[in-house]
């Protein structure tokens, strides 16, 4: 069975933006998906409540690379309250939908940045 993805889809998995690792950040999200065996980390670097460099590594399928990929395009230069707020919604929007099969991958991104939002509030109250 062959899923059809959007070209947008297909420009971020063959061509991903951001990718890297930075455990100096100053909030990270690292999740897992174990059902389907997809990953996703999101690296935050924030000053004055502002998104100011996302990045991300994954593990997964098309859908998960490209949704980790629009994920630190989403989130640039966003208050770290609006970053907060991004949904799987948003995510698929911008991605020019996923197939049935392949929503888990928006649901994976939209839970590496609330974990990186909720690791760098910990870090600011502690």
């Amino acid at each position: 069975m062959s899923e059809a993805y959007s070209e947008t889809v297909m420009d971020h998995f063959n061509n991903p933006r951001n990718v890297g690792d930075n455990s100096d950040a100053d909030g990270i999200g690292k999740v897992e998906n174990p059902v389907v065996g997809s990953m996703l980390e999101l690296y935050l670097e924030i000053s004055a409540n502002q998104v100011r460099k996302a990045v991300f590594k994954s593990l997964g399928c098309t859908a998960t690379i490209a949704a980790g990929s629009i994920l630190t395009e989403l989130v640039d230069g966003l208050s770290i309250e609006d970053a907060d707020a991004i949904t799987r919604f948003d995510i698929e929007t911008a991605l020019g939908g996923l197939p049935p099969t392949r929503k888990h991958a928006a649901s994976l991104a939209e839970d590496a940045v609330r974990a990186a939002v909720a690791n760098f509030q910990a870090k600011v109250v502690s």
